[in-house]
């Protein structure tokens, strides 16, 4: 639900269709091709649908299972009029007829339990018809994630149902069981209606909104622009410019593979263009638009999602974001820097930067922003209210730029970009709710709690590293707000009430390694898609991102371990202390991995340096004495060589 819009490749790339990047690594870019009055009806439906969760949210006072159902009902109905049921070429204005049936069906039985759920709520049990018409309900939601979010959701989902019907229940009779699944999972708040659609009607849907208005200000090319004139004249300016960039995108965007394309269409030509290889643009691209997940305040809408699950407020989920989230980047910006420093790769010449001056009049862009965050951080207006005052903002600062000005048509378009926006994560929210359900309804939460302990022994760091891998292989393939879904219903409640470990930070935990899946073989959609565009080779863009991203492989196992990194249990200098020793840990720890740093580095300064670095990143005095003695003598070494290489040098002249 990425807000930026794809750029055009520059010049300097080889020619290439975009689209067909997207299509090919994100489902969500594969729709229906509508024109003429088709797209303009299309359209009105969508951008009604905005409307529509807009009065809701502001003015509805309808009882919850009513405001969801109805929800899910738009969803169903517009979902089948944009995704088609296969990728590939569509005919324009094409909708077969059985398309018609399942957004008929599909539609009709959430509108049923919309008309009915009074009376349905008030009863114990529902009927044959009523059963029929659930499974009709969850069918057609499934369809619909298949085509907008992909196979390896609905395999998660169809596995535990199949064994909850056929292992889960002791109820003996199987319509039984039927009927009793499908009341808990449609005629419920326990399934498809639970915490991820709920948070996702509530919330999420305004920020996508809100997105969708931001996208037409502009902001995008500000960006990286800014990011260019910051950064762009260094050793290695392009890789840098896509660090910063992704960042700044990734704070109130939703997809990994969309922030690669988007900002990596720029930033992949440039960095080749300097001298950076290919495998290496894409994988620093796609390192930093997968990190752009994690970062705060939207964090890929999971933020809400955490919030509304842990039981604490938004804002105290972006205050403890912030630390790791910026050790993630300044990983990824050492990585690519010490790369640069390696390969003696220039900067970009004085006339390829963006002027300061015109970019510093475009500051007001950033005013939609800053009230979002001023807002939230305060608490003073609802996370819902300050959205609708940001989108506000949006359609104000536009006024200023005649290229970008929202006029009634591009109002007409943000609204409907905000309702398409909404299809896909509204589906796996609504998965992600029934393989909730049915983990908490069939007790097998215990049985694969139970696996762990016994092969963990009560080790909580192998505890740590099963649930690491339990989360890398749920969430390939998983947009992220459907990605946490399934880490806090499978994988978070096994650190928290068996392994003590704070929730907070079992939920940081399990979103972090969730979020990786997109950088991870084999199913490194981001990666792939990073090196599509760099014409690179992918399994080795995928190895290579994998190692810039270390960040977020240590990170998440310190804050599990030692939650003072998210501010737990800790005091301000306690918060400076860490800051300092993370930084330099991560900073060894990607010296290390580059094996360079102010030359190339010996095995024995490498291994120094890794050691050194983890323990540093780990909060503790012991740690942080040793670990810091151990990069001292590795910095020293290199010192020494450096002066060496030098002095060889000037002899040889």
């Amino acid at each position: 639900m990425s807000i930026f819009k794809k750029k055009t490749a520059p010049e300097t790339q080889e020619p290439m269709d975009l689209d067909e990047v997207m299509k090919k690594f994100d489902r969500e870019s594969n729709v229906r091709v509508w024109e003429g009055k088709p797209k303009i009806v299309v359209n009105c439906f969508l951008a009604a649908f905005s409307v529509f969760c807009i009065y809701v949210t502001f003015f509805a006072t309808w009882l919850d299972e009513i405001r969801l159902a109805s929800f899910m009902a738009f969803i169903v109905f517009i979902g089948y009029l944009v995704y088609p049921a296969k990728k590939g070429v569509q005919k324009a204005n094409s909708f077969p007829w059985y398309d018609a049936i399942l957004l008929v069906a599909g539609t009709g039985s959430f509108l049923y339990f919309t008309i009915c759920a009074a009376d349905i709520v008030a009863r114990f049990r529902i009927t044959p018809i009523e059963v029929v018409i659930g499974i009709v309900g969850i069918v057609c939601l499934a369809e619909l994630c298949r085509r907008s979010v992909g196979i390896p959701i609905l395999v998660v989902a169809g596995v535990l149902l199949i064994y909850a019907v056929f292992w889960g229940s002791t109820n003996p009779d199987f319509f039984a069981r039927i009927t009793e699944y499908v009341r808990y999972l449609f005629y419920s708040k326990e399934g498809v209606f639970s915490t991820p659609v709920n948070v996702c009607s509530r919330y999420i849907v305004m920020f996508i909104i809100f997105g969708a208005f931001l996208e037409r200000t502009g902001i995008a090319d500000f960006f990286i622009n800014i990011a260019n004139a910051l950064v762009g004249r260094f050793s290695g300016g392009p890789a840098k410019v896509a660090v910063i960039a992704s960042a700044l995108e990734g704070m109130v965007s939703g997809s990994s593979v969309a922030n690669t394309v988007g900002s990596g269409a720029v930033t992949i030509p440039l960095m080749k263009k300097t001298g950076y290889k290919p495998e290496f643009a894409a994988a620093a691209e796609a390192s930093a638009s997968t990190g752009g997940q994690i970062m705060p305040p939207i964090m890929g809408a999971a933020a809400f999602l955490m919030a509304e699950t842990i039981g604490v407020s938004y804002p105290t989920i972006v205050v403890k974001a912030i630390l790791p989230a910026v050790l993630y980047f300044a990983g990824v910006f050492i990585a690519v820097h010490l790369e640069a420093k390696k390969e003696g790769l220039r900067g970009l010449t004085k006339e390829e930067l963006p002027k300061v001056k015109p970019l510093l009049k475009k500051i007001y862009l950033l005013i939609p922003l800053v009230l979002l965050i001023i807002l939230v951080a305060t608490n003073s207006k609802s996370i819902s209210y300050a959205a609708a005052l940001a989108i506000i903002a949006s359609i104000v600062v536009s006024m200023f730029d005649k290229k970008y000005r929202i006029t009634p048509k591009r109002l007409f378009e943000a609204l409907a970009a905000g309702g398409r926006g909404m299809i896909t994560v509204a589906a796996a929210c609504g998965v992600a709710g029934i393989i909730a359900g049915v983990i908490g309804s069939t007790g097998l939460f215990g049985k694969i709690t139970d696996l762990i302990l016994a092969i963990s022994g009560d080790k909580v760091i192998i505890a740590l590293f099963l649930t690491m891998i339990c989360c890398i292989v749920l969430g390939m393939g998983v947009p992220t707000t459907a990605n946490y879904c399934i880490m806090a219903a499978t994988c978070a409640p096994i650190l928290v009430d068996d392994m003590g470990v704070p929730a907070i930070a079992a939920h940081f935990f399990v979103f972090y390694f969730g979020i990786v899946a997109d950088l991870t073989p084999p199913v490194a959609l981001a990666a792939y898609a990073g090196a599509a565009i760099a014409q690179a080779n992918p399994m080795k863009t995928a190895l290579t991102a994998t190692k810039l991203a270390i960040g977020a492989f240590i990170v998440p196992y310190v804050f599990a371990l030692n939650p003072a990194m998210l501010l737990v249990d800790t005091n301000a200098w306690d918060v400076v202390l860490i800051c300092i020793t993370s930084f330099v840990g991560i900073f060894a720890v990607s010296a290390s991995l580059q094996g360079y740093f102010l030359c190339k580095m010996s095995w024995f300064e490498r291994l120094l340096c890794i050691i050194g670095g983890l323990l540093l990143i780990y909060p503790g005095i012991v740690t942080d004495a040793i670990g810091l003695s151990l990069v001292a003598v590795a910095v020293v070494v290199q010192l020494i060589m450096n002066k060496k290489i030098k002095t060889d040098l000037q002899l040889q002249m």
